[in-house]
């Protein structure tokens, strides 16, 4: 290949590459709707299922707005009736995380956390902020205090 037609495709690559990113993050963001009292978030389990091509799927995590919180809630389903809630505040200098494949990045430092909120990659030293999760046979509640 010549050293021309090499760098141009190399340039159209590295333009194409985050949007083929962003279109993915973006066809996957879910706002759940979230009631909250007595210190708790009511998410319904419902909300982790959607229908596409005819075919019930699951999706992995929710977002959940809380309007108390500058920073939304990733609820993450780990298994049928076990969740891990945690505010998407990185815990170095207070940007907002953003969650790529099964953990959670920063994106003003490079801090990494895994889905339940662990340290995994400094410059971050405390893990997310989690809260405490329940459930029944329809809901899921987030403890925030």
């Amino acid at each position: 290949m010549e050293r021309r037609n090499f760098i141009k495709n190399c340039c159209g690559i590295a333009l194409a590459a985050p949007f083929v990113g962003l279109l993915d993050s973006c066809t996957s963001i879910y706002y759940a709707s979230a009631t909250g009292s007595g210190g708790k978030l009511t998410i319904k389990k419902s909300d982790f299922i959607y229908i596409k091509k005819d075919k019930t799927k699951t999706r992995d995590y929710v977002f959940v707005k809380e309007d108390d919180k500058n920073f939304p809630i990733c609820l993450y389903k780990q298994s049928c009736n076990n969740y891990i809630a945690s505010l998407m505040f990185c815990t170095h200098q207070g940007c907002e995380t953003a969650l790529q494949g099964d953990r959670f990045v920063c994106p003003c430092h490079g801090a990494e956390f895994s889905n339940t909120g662990k340290v995994l990659q400094g410059p971050a030293d405390k893990d997310l902020k989690t809260f405490k999760t329940t459930t029944d046979n329809e809901y899921i509640y987030i403890h925030l205090v």
